[in-house]
């Protein structure tokens, strides 16, 4: 008799397993990954011959489980509930430890050469060094407890690492010369001024590559160094503990670093207006897989300028699901700044609302500088810190520029230029490789010929060919950013 009872309760679950998986609607956008989910591919004779149209299917049957999020929150609650947790060795690694750009003999040879134009100061953690922290999913670091616990990525990067960064920065003061001046920055990640020192083998220091890239700028390209300027303040909240990014505090002071190298003037907190959203849990939940991250969500603190005005202009890129531009908007105006409802978890879009567009503000300052931000998601948080400081601030996305940069600094008549990326970013050579692309790139509409880049503009070494999708390095992060998508229909003005 048992065993008839056990075998219905089992035909019972299973029914309703199928049931739920073969009938209800499937899930298309998954908030705990921050990402789209797989959609059923598009049927040919030829991809069925081939096998990959029956494989995508079973990809997207996997991937749009109906209430995809509810099941892997149970999934987490349970395995927390009864002390699972991934092995120790399950350690992902973001970033190459090859250096790029060079040859490991060739960037070696360069830095040894070149003496250190900028003392960066070794960081010592007095926040958390002696807290304990356990390897979670990807190899996220898990540090703290309870509205105290911080996920952080782990760093595969080696100490010969960004030597194509620095050329990038190198290429456009040789390119743009006196006229305008560039800037180099290397923004860290938070696991390495949080990192506790038991977890310290799990991920590699981030200072030796910063002080790699100053090694390889040329004297014409000015450093920002935000590595000593963000570890003085490392017992503030400058980092995001749920989130893989950095939080606008952290970008207020890169900004303020970035205006005393630049020479321009900068206003401090007191005019600014703090605005709060509350409840906000991000990418690092996804990333983990730790429930203990959604179980401690975070004010996300963000600074409105009070006292100048400022006009922002956007252009939109249309995206294809590759991540490519397929096609961009007409210029409109909007908010720079979008408000995001409480608990929200797209609030890091909050300044300009993501990633997939070209920003130009126009400012009430006037003092003839005029500046663009070369950048990825991290960058994001510096801009509106320096509508005090320039008349004009162009924000431009390493994924998906369009047009000919030569010509864009000359119409817009820009005096300076920051190359402002996370430290994952500047070691990819997407990214590098993208920076050196804008130098000679022209934009064909979509259905026309395609774009040929100018000769002799840029020599073919310093041009990595062009990759089929431009989305953001799958070395960088386990996902795409959340950022590189458009503002959800929730954020309002």
């Amino acid at each position: 008799m048992k065993n008839y009872l056990y075998i219905a309760i089992v035909a019972v679950v299973f029914l309703a397993f199928a049931l739920v998986f073969d009938t209800f609607p499937r899930s298309t956008v998954s908030e705990l990954e921050k990402r789209e989910l797989a959609t059923f591919p598009e049927f040919t004779w030829e991809r069925l011959a081939n096998g990959s149209f029956t494989s995508e299917v079973s990809t997207w049957f996997s991937d749009s489980e109906p209430y995809r999020d509810v099941f892997m929150t149970l999934s987490m609650q349970i395995k927390n509930l009864i002390g699972i947790a991934p092995s120790d060795d399950n350690v992902t690694f973001h970033a190459s430890d090859t250096p790029q750009g060079d040859s490991e003999e060739e960037g070696k040879e360069q830095a040894e050469q070149k003496p250190d134009s900028m003392t960066i100061a070794d960081y010592e953690n007095h926040i958390n060094a002696d807290e304990n922290a356990k390897i979670a999913n990807k190899g996220i670091i898990i540090v703290g407890k309870g509205d105290k616990v911080r996920a952080l990525m782990a760093y595969g990067g080696g100490p010969k690492g960004c030597v194509g960064y620095a050329q990038a920065a190198n290429k456009y003061k040789e390119v743009f010369g006196d006229k305008v001046n560039v800037y180099c920055m290397v923004i860290p990640t938070a696991v390495e001024f949080y990192c506790p020192d038991k977890a310290k083998s799990r991920t590699n220091p981030q200072l030796p590559t910063i002080r790699n890239v100053v090694a390889h700028l040329d004297p014409g390209v000015k450093p920002v160094d935000v590595y000593t300027t963000l570890g003085k303040h490392a017992d503030e909240d400058i980092y995001l503990r749920t989130d893989h990014h950095w939080s606008p505090l952290g970008g207020y002071y890169a900004a303020q670093e970035f205006a005393r190298v630049a020479g321009v003037p900068f206003k401090d907190l007191s005019h600014y207006e703090r605005r709060v959203t509350h409840g906000y849990v991000g990418s690092m939940y996804g990333y983990s897989k730790d429930i203990s991250i959604k179980n401690a969500p975070e004010d996300f603190v963000y600074y409105v300028p009070k006292g100048v005005e400022y006009t922002t202009t956007y252009t939109n890129y249309n995206i294809n699901k590759n991540y490519q531009v397929t096609g961009e908007g007409k210029p409109f105006t909007a908010p720079f700044f979008f408000k995001f409802k409480d608990g929200h978890g797209g609030a890091y879009c909050t300044m300009m609302g993501g990633d997939t567009k070209l920003t130009q503000v126009r400012t009430s300052t006037h003092n003839g500088r005029r500046v663009i931000i070369l950048k990825d998601s991290f960058g994001n948080m510096i801009p509106g810190y320096l509508f005090f400081s320039f008349e004009e601030v162009h924000v431009i996305d390493s994924r998906y520029f369009t047009k000919d940069i030569i010509a864009y600094v000359a119409e817009n008549k820009i005096t300076d230029i920051l190359f402002a990326n996370n430290i994952f970013k500047a070691y990819s050579s997407h990214t590098y490789g993208s920076y050196l692309r804008f130098l000679h790139q022209q934009w064909s509409r979509p259905g026309s010929e395609p774009a040929k880049a100018k000769k002799d503009s840029v020599k073919q070494k310093d041009a990595p060919a062009r990759e089929k999708s431009e989305a953001p390095e799958k070395p960088v992060a386990p996902v795409p950013e959340e950022s590189a998508r458009s503002v959800p229909s929730e954020a309002v003005e």
